[in-house]
Formats: structure tokens, sequence, C-alpha cells
């Protein structure tokens, strides 16, 4: 195997694990939002012993935006490694993300606040409140 060959394929591994985080992100969306929206209907179909039940929708919530915020900077740390190697003549084929995580756009706040997660996950948020004011104060 020469070497484009072997840059080649070094680029297709990272590519698939790119894409595998990114798929991982949005399943995580999509699982959020179901549970939610789930045990949002249960709520409003059934006696609440305390309406403040519906404020522990919060933790699966911020559990889901840390999950995801992972997936995502994952997926930034690969996408730094996948430059890396198509500026390369040669790989050793090494995925090392430990040199990139000192990068502004892969730091925790970054993604964690980022315009997607932030607004994502934040609207879930205050709607899990808005719903807890609605039942609580209604």
């Amino acid at each position: 195997m020469n070497n484009v060959e072997r840059i080649v394929k070094h680029l297709e591994m990272t590519q698939v694990v790119m894409n595998r985080m990114g798929r991982n992100s949005f399943q995580l969306k999509g699982w959020s939002m179901t549970i939610l929206v789930a045990a949002k209907v249960l709520i409003a179909r059934t006696d609440l012993p305390s309406p403040f039940l519906i404020l522990a929708l919060i933790f699966p919530i911020i559990g889901f935006w840390f999950l995801d915020g992972y997936f995502i900077r994952q997926e930034r740390l690969f996408r730094h490694i996948y430059d890396d190697v198509r500026k390369q003549s040669d790989t050793n084929f090494e995925m090392n993300v430990a040199k990139h995580k000192s990068k502004s756009n892969c730091k925790w706040r970054a993604i964690f606040f980022s315009i997607v997660l932030g607004s994502f996950y934040g609207v879930e948020v205050v709607f899990t409140i808005v719903v807890f004011a609605v039942i609580y104060c209604g």
C-alpha cells in the first residue's frame, strides 16, 4: 500500500468515527425529546402527589445535554485529526485526540453552551419549568 492509499484509508477510518458521533448526537436529541414529551403526557393524565416531580425531569435533560456534548466534542476532535491527516504525506494511523483538546472549539464550555445544544436543551428546560408553573400555579 503506497502513502496516498494509506492516507485515504486513514481519512476513511476517521470519517467513520465522525459519522458515528454525529449519529449518536442526533439519536440523543430524539430520545431526549421523546422521553420528555412522554413524561409530560403521563404527568398531565395522572394526579401528581407533588408537582415538583415535573422539575425532576430537568435532571435527565441535563444528563442528555452532557452526553450530547460529549459526542459533539468527540466529533470535533476527530475533525481536527481528519484535518491533520489530510495534510500529511504519510500516516501511522494514529487517532490520538489529546493534542486537540485545548483548542477553543473543543472545550466543554464552548460545546455545552453552543447555539445548537444551548438552544435545544435550553428550550427543554424552559418548557419543563413552564409546565411546572402552569400545573403548580394553575
